[in-house]
Parts: C-alpha cells; sequence; structure tokens
C-alpha cells in the first residue's frame, strides 16, 4: 500500500520538484505559443541579439513568478486564494515554456543566474504570504502592474519585424493584467509606495542583468 502523505507535505514536495524544473529550464506549456502562427523574419545580428537579449528577461521574469506563485500558494490561508494562485502559476508555466522556446530559435540561452533570481523571488513571496492573503495578494496586483508596463516597453522595443518575439510578449501582457485582476478582485490590499519603489529598484536591477547573462 502507497505510504499516505500529508497535503501539506505534498504541495513542499511538488513545488521543490517544480522549482528543479524552473531553474533548469524545463517547462510544458498547456497552450500553443503564440508564436505559432507569426512569420519568420530577416533580423540583422545585432537585432537577433536584442531580441534574445529581451526575451531573456521575460524568461527570469517567468521564473520570478513561479517562485512568487509556488511560495504563495503554500502559504495562503484559504483554499480559494491557494486555488488563484496555483492557476495563475500554470499560466505562468506557458510563459516560461514560450519563452525558452523562442530564446532557442533566436540561437540563446537561458539566464544562468535562475537559481538565484528563484531563490530570491521565493523568498519575497514567502514573506508577502505570511503577511496574509489580503496583503499577499496586494502583492500580486502591485507586480503584476509593473510586469505589464515593462512588457509594454519591450513591445516598443523589440524590432519590428520580430512578429514571433511580439506575438509572445503580447499574450504575457494579456494574462498577467487578468492575473493582477484576479487578484483585486479576492481581497488585495494596497502595497505601500516605499515597498512599491523597492519592488522596481528590484526589477531593475534583474532585467538589467537577465538581458546579458
Amino acid at each position: 500500500m502507497a505510504a499516505y502523505l500529508h497535503p501539506p507535505l505534498d504541495r513542499f514536495i511538488a513545488g521543490a520538484d517544480k522549482a528543479l524544473r524552473v531553474v533548469t529550464g524545463v517547462a510544458s506549456a498547456s497552450r500553443p505559443t503564440p508564436a505559432a502562427h507569426a512569420a519568420d523574419a530577416e533580423m540583422s545580428e545585432a537585432e537577433r541579439r536584442h531580441a534574445a537579449g529581451l526575451m531573456r528577461v521575460n524568461h527570469v521574469g517567468e521564473v520570478c513568478a513561479q517562485a512568487l506563485y509556488n511560495a504563495q500558494a503554500r502559504f495562503a490561508r484559504t483554499d480559494a486564494i491557494r486555488e488563484q494562485f496555483e492557476h495563475s502559476s500554470r499560466e505562468e508555466e506557458d510563459h516560461l515554456a514560450w519563452t525558452a522556446q523562442r530564446l532557442g530559435e533566436l540561437n540563446s540561452h537561458i539566464s544562468v543566474l535562475n537559481p538565484l533570481f528563484y531563490a530570491g523571488a521565493y523568498a519575497l513571496g514567502t514573506v508577502a504570504a505570511v503577511l496574509g492573503d489580503a496583503r499577499s495578494l496586494g502583492f500580486v496586483v502591485e507586480t503584476e502592474r509593473q510586469v505589464e508596463a515593462h512588457l509594454e516597453s519591450h513591445l516598443d522595443r523589440l524590432p519590428p519585424q520580430d512578429a514571433k518575439s511580439r506575438a509572445i510578449v503580447d499574450q504575457m501582457r494579456i494574462d498577467e493584467i487578468e492575473h493582477g485582476a484576479a487578484a483585486q478582485r479576492l481581497g488585495a490590499a494596497n502595497v505601500p509606495a516605499p515597498v512599491q519603489a523597492v519592488m522596481s529598484a528590484m526589477g531593475k536591477v534583474m532585467t538589467g542583468t537577465a538581458y546579458y547573462i
């Protein structure tokens, strides 16, 4: 007879397995990539490197999203909120797979700093979660607001002819807006302005580093 595992232990084992897959670049999408029907485009070497740098930043953002949602789901106080975090995490895993695939198509690589980014984001997600569900949801709302702005900037910065990367980023943007709205509907508390500023500063460090390595 199989040994019985307590639900929290089940979640811990599943979370550890997921963390290992995320930081090593193994992800599976439940939805087809939005780039599937976008046309290939000729790009110069400089344009290709630039597109790859931006998509690597987006991939790292999804590594962090997996860590945040994994931590917040683990420490959520109610089943409804835990289920919302897990739902959002599944959609974020699509983003992870899409961006990894696009990096391969651009002959580039995921960030070597993924384990560090994951660990840092997991710690932040844990802190947010232990402050209570309302603050944890507020952290999601603010995170998604900043991510939406970041993705919109990438739509401006990607090479205009890179329809594949642009299709991925635009669908990611749409999903992030819904994740933030869902958290708001569940009773998110406002994040204080100083915390917003710290989150923004940390995001700039991450994006500035991940573009290159």
